[in-house]
């Protein structure tokens, strides 16, 4: 598994619940290190035993614990930024979805990214297949899909699923596109405007 997927749980862990919480996950789950360094490369069995001993430490499902982690990273910066770059308001960014990995490769090639595709997609309704490195990654979709329609500003229903082989799926009714003011959004990066202009 690449770091950066553990450094992000690690990070979501250590945000939301402080450094004790983060230690005892990390001691359950066997690390003899401080932390992940997020550009090596760790077995997956290490992030499987991470996810079990959060889930025992926070008496939370491993859905619900991905879905947190998902919303978790819609909140960085960097992330949304990328994300938001799929369209002007969510629909458009939904429809742009399949389009996020190829994004995402094209900064961090050696990132194992989930991978979507769309099933379905009439009118405002959604069927993405999430194929990703770890099992519920369709919880983690979900809950960065939520974020992301907060984001917007938009209000939709979002369930992970799966089918009946065994596929990991996402539903996305969107109800109303504007249904809120969204956050502030711009192309440009703040810092780098306000410093333009001051030259």
């Amino acid at each position: 598994m690449h770091g950066l997927v553990n450094k992000s749980v690690q990070t979501f862990l250590r945000d939301n619940y402080g450094a004790a919480l983060w230690r005892r996950v990390a001691q359950e789950a066997g690390l003899d290190f401080e932390g992940f360094e997020a550009m090596l490369r760790y077995d997956d069995a290490v992030t499987e035993r991470i996810l079990q001993a959060a889930m025992r430490a926070l008496d939370k499902s491993r859905g619900v614990l991905l879905e947190d982690i998902g919303a978790y990273l819609a909140s960085i910066e960097s992330l949304r930024r990328l994300l938001r770059f799929g369209g002007a308001d969510y629909w458009e960014f939904l429809a742009s979805l399949d389009e996020l990995p190829g994004r995402t490769l094209m900064a961090l090639p050696e990132l194992e990214v989930p991978q979507l595709s769309v099933v379905s997609a009439n009118g405002g309704r959604f069927v993405f297949e999430v194929q990703g490195p770890v099992e519920g990654v369709s919880a983690l979709m979900a809950g960065l899909l939520r974020a992301m329609a907060d984001d917007y500003g938009a209000l939709a229903l979002i369930e992970p699923t799966s089918a009946e082989d065994g596929r990991e799926l996402v539903q996305v009714v969107l109800l109303e596109a504007d249904y809120a003011e969204g956050r502030r959004f711009e192309l440009s990066v703040p810092a780098v405007t306000e410093a333009l202009h001051a030259g």
